[in-house]
């Protein structure tokens, strides 16, 4: 976009206004010059943002990429997966996105599930798709964004060969944008199917829960490929803020982007806050710029939010929602967080997952879809105009999932008399012990109390007699001490016998997925094989 063409900004006139393409087109009018992505070494401004989304648009149409088509993506975060994005997101394509800690198996999955014809490949996965290719043949384009390599065109070469002249396409609210799958805990990863209209309510969602401006600078610690980190970089862009972004979590490297560039908004989950405030030479870094910290994807330990707050002050602000919709069906706001010293009925509210966000209407229901009382627990059921339109190519899953224009989150949960909502637990994962019905995170949250308790996670594994019997995975911290029995007997003194673990294993990493949650899935696989 050249200076002689500045005249008055009209928008977009292929885009409905208020559509990520036409926000695209707007920031590289009103703040041409003013930085959009950091990422390393490669700092791009929103006008040099613009014109590599336009050159890659036209490259695609070349290729016979058409509106409607889906771009998949197998990478890291890198500064040309936000390339994709903006192609997507302004040439009418829809965008797939691919776990890249998934199998080969799970990726032949999904990239025929989604019927990708072209696919973006990050150069850690070139050797991946290239055993795939035999298996995955709808995908006719294949684009490396670094070397060049046999059969594949190279993301640079295209914005180089290309030009940078506004493209036109015609995009409304029921285009198609978003494949977003989730992270297949009750089986095959699912598609998440957004429209640009979806898409843009949720932007709209944020701005009205979470004002941030053009002078602020954000990271989001979240892969590009989970739903959470692509809202919310999506959010700051829209909002014409600076987005520092990093390939993988490096808490030094973390440390000093928030000094060097005077962070402002920060997203992480608990593992990386609890590695931040473990680590000894904190003191030594310049973290004051810091207004805001976001945090989702897991639950946070009340004793380690309190620590945060403790050192940050209150700048946390918690997000609770799912890929099906979007990142708030509600949210525990920075002020909400000022309970330490009081009431214990307030300080409880930091183990909620807060009130509705705005224009997000929440029930709590049983089993037959009746309203449950303050206090009693129920299905998690959320409508608003920002969840998903569907589930990619499953009618009956979609039918089963939203019912009546409600999403049913498959998440158990309460509300207090002040409207605070508390999960309690994935409704897949309660354990039925001799007919007992025990929530693993209930158990989980004594665990956290003892002090020698790093993370845990609990789940249930096959018993003769009880049917289920309840087992937990723990991770001590550093230099602590303590035997499974000991656990056991602190649970016993905390909770109900019954739903004490009968068995725990120490482990000296508890795993976890590219977003911080814990693969509670694989870890009980094992004990389930064969039954």
């Amino acid at each position: 976009m050249k200076a002689q063409s500045r005249q008055i900004f009209k928008g977009s006139c292929s885009h409905r206004v208020g559509l990520f393409g036409d926000i695209i087109h707007r920031n590289a009018w009103f703040y041409p010059s003013r930085e959009a992505f950091i990422f390393g070494d490669q700092r791009v401004t929103f006008e040099q943002y613009n014109e590599r989304v336009n050159s890659l648009i036209h490259a695609l149409r070349d290729m016979g990429v058409r509106k409607g088509d889906v771009l998949g993506v197998l990478s890291w975060n890198c500064l040309e997966y936000m390339d994709v994005f903006g192609a997507a997101e302004k040439g009418g394509f829809i965008i797939a996105p691919f776990n890249p800690r998934l199998s080969l198996n799970d990726f032949e999955y999904l990239i025929n599930d989604s019927e990708a014809n072209t696919l973006f490949v990050g150069p850690e996965f070139a050797d991946v798709v290239n055993t795939l290719k035999p298996s995955i043949p709808k995908v006719k384009h294949f684009i490396s964004f670094e070397s060049s390599l046999p059969g594949m065109k190279r993301h640079t070469d295209l914005l180089a060969s290309y030009p940078t002249s506004e493209p036109d396409t015609e995009v409304d609210d029921e285009v198609r944008l978003f494949i977003w799958y989730t992270s297949g805990t009750t089986g095959r990863p699912r598609g998440a199917l957004y429209t640009h209209g979806r898409f843009r309510e949720e932007m709209m969602c944020l701005a009205r829960e979470v004002p941030i401006g053009s002078d602020d600078k954000c990271i989001a610690l979240m892969p590009l490929f989970h739903s959470g980190g692509i809202a919310l970089n999506s959010y700051f862009f829209h909002q014409g803020a600076t987005i520092v972004n990093m390939r993988f979590f490096d808490l030094k490297a973390l440390l000093s982007a928030i000094e060097k560039e005077k962070i402002t908004n920060l997203a992480l989950v608990p593992t990386h806050l609890s590695a931040m405030l473990d680590l000894p030479d904190l003191e030594s870094y310049d973290v004051s710029s810091i207004r805001r910290i976001y945090y989702a994807a897991s639950p946070m330990p009340k004793e380690l939010l309190v620590r945060g707050i403790e050192k940050f002050g209150l700048v946390f602000y918690q997000a609770y929602g799912q890929a099906e919709s979007g990142p708030d069906i509600a949210n525990l706001k920075e002020k909400e967080h000022d309970v330490l010293g009081k009431p214990l009925r307030e300080q409880q509210r930091l183990l909620s997952c807060g009130r509705p966000a705005l224009g997000v209407h929440v029930r709590i229901v049983d089993k037959n879809g009746t309203d449950v009382s303050a206090g009693d627990i129920g299905e998690i059921i959320a409508m608003s105009r920002h969840i998903m339109n569907e589930y990619w190519k499953k009618p009956q899953e979609t039918k089963k999932t939203i019912v009546d224009g409600w999403l049913h989150t498959g998440d158990m949960g309460r509300y207090d008399e002040d409207g605070y909502i508390y999960i309690v637990d994935r409704k897949q994962d309660m354990i039925i012990s001799g007919g007992e019905h025990i929530f693993p995170r209930e158990v989980e949250e004594v665990l956290y109390q003892h002090p020698a308790v790093l993370e845990c996670a609990v789940f249930g594994i096959p018993d003769p007699k009880w049917v289920e019997v309840v087992h937990a995975a723990v991770s001590l911290k550093k230099g602590a001490m303590a035997t499974p029995e000991e656990l056991i007997e602190f649970c016993k003194k905390n909770i109900a016998r019954y739903k004490a673990p009968k068995s725990i294993e120490i482990m000296p990493e508890i795993p976890k997925g590219a977003t911080g949650k814990i693969l509670k899935r694989e870890m009980k696989s094992k004990y389930w094989a064969g039954r």
